[in-house]
């Protein structure tokens, strides 16, 4: 690290980092809003393509509006970034090679190798690399994950309402991506085998998925996230032995339950809702950033745990063969990257889930196997009662 960028951080507990937001979207409006008013940060410029867009948050926020992240330089010690995932790389990699720390939101990047391009410019500049896992900032993960020890199976679900935003990316890496962070953080050890399936139906891209991920150790996660679905419901169950703990995110609320056993008498559950201080998880997570970024430490969630988060995320993302035609074809084999995925059943409806997996680390998809057609092309099978023997079904010749 260089001794300029060493006084500089020094300088910091004077007068704050200074810091600009780079894409003041839905999401990057809520960055700025926080940055304005948190102690130890000086929040300087919004960055937008959209002039209107940029000036209004700056107007409610007191920051300077620019349109073009080259505007920021020299003038910014860090940056978070919320701009789509395919532009990630190309705006935080000049910034990390000029020293200006940087905070991208979830997935870091498009690829591990961009992943690993950011950490590498982050290793040699000196400068703070974190990755916007903010869930990971929840009060009530926070208060749970030291409860977790040797998980023996996860169940997630992280379902929403549709929102057109971030769309440029799938379920997986939308939201599913939170409990893939936190899952590898609490279990530890290497994934064995992933089974998934996931199916598009609002978008181009998946909108519904489950994952099984089983471990070395034995744990087994099953996960599910969808984004097109009536209620919101973010929780995650960890059972382990002698215990299970449930996590509420959205309402941020834990309960545990143990099994006491003493000598002489039966085991007995005992347990209930722990204590959980409230708090705005963007805001910590901001907090973090600041700390490290002033020379308080590494950031709870840095670029190797988003590189480790987005790998797993990927392991069929990247390239996967997709089925050769549309619903009610028998054909297989590979087709155009860019052809839109289907899995329907003999009716051309669109399940909520497939009827087989989708062997992420095959690069297969399999299509479900159907009966040969009878009565004039129905596949539905009717049961009729055989009147010769009572309490029977007989299929039809």
């Amino acid at each position: 690290m260089s001794d300029s960028l060493d006084g500089l951080r020094r300088s910091f507990d004077r007068t704050g980092p200074r810091v600009a937001v780079v894409g003041v979207g839905h999401f990057g409006r809520h960055h700025a809003r926080i940055l304005s008013t948190l102690p130890g940060a000086r929040l300087v410029a919004v960055v937008d393509i959209d002039a209107d867009r940029a000036a209004a948050v700056a107007a409610e926020t007191g920051a300077a509006p620019e349109t073009d992240v080259t505007a920021l330089d020299g003038r910014v010690d860090a940056v978070t970034l919320a701009v789509p995932t395919e532009s990630h790389h190309a705006v935080a990699l000049p910034l990390l090679e000029r020293g200006v720390s940087v905070l991208v939101e979830k997935p870091m990047a498009r690829s591990v190798a961009e992943a690993d391009a950011l950490i590498a410019a982050a290793a040699a500049s000196g400068a703070v690399l974190a990755v916007g896992h903010t869930e990971r900032y929840n009060p009530a993960v926070a208060a749970a994950l030291p409860l977790v020890r040797a998980p023996r199976f996860i169940e997630v679900h992280r379902i929403g309402a549709f929102a057109a935003r971030s769309l440029d990316i799938d379920v997986v890496f939308d939201v599913m991506i939170h409990d893939l962070d936190i899952i590898l953080t609490t279990v530890g050890t290497e994934v064995a085998t992933v089974e998934a399936v996931g199916v598009p139906v609002l978008t181009d891209r998946v909108d519904i998925a489950n994952a099984r991920l089983r471990f070395t150790s034995g744990c087994i996660a099953n996960i599910t996230a969808s984004r097109i679905s009536r209620d919101r419901v973010r929780k995650l169950r960890f059972f382990q032995r002698d215990a299970y703990i449930s996590v509420d995110c959205a309402e941020q609320e834990v309960e545990e339950w143990r099994v006491t056993r003493t000598s002489g008498s039966d085991p007995r559950i005992a347990g209930g809702k722990v204590d959980v201080p409230r708090g705005e998880p963007l805001e910590h997570e901001l907090e973090d950033f600041v700390r490290a970024v002033a020379g308080g430490g590494a950031p709870r969630v840095g670029g190797a745990d988003g590189r480790r988060a987005r790998a797993h995320a990927g392991v069929g993302g990247e390239r996967r063969e997709r089925p050769a035609a549309g619903c009610g074809s028998r054909r297989r084999g590979r087709v155009r990257e860019d052809a839109r995925p289907q899995a329907c059943d003999h009716r051309g409806r669109v399940p909520l889930l497939p009827q087989r997996f989708l062997g992420l680390q095959g690069r297969r998809v399999h299509e479900p196997r159907r009966r040969p057609a009878r009565r004039g092309g129905r596949h539905d099978v009717e049961l009729r009662r055989d009147p010769a023997r009572k309490g029977r079904a007989r299929r039809p010749p």
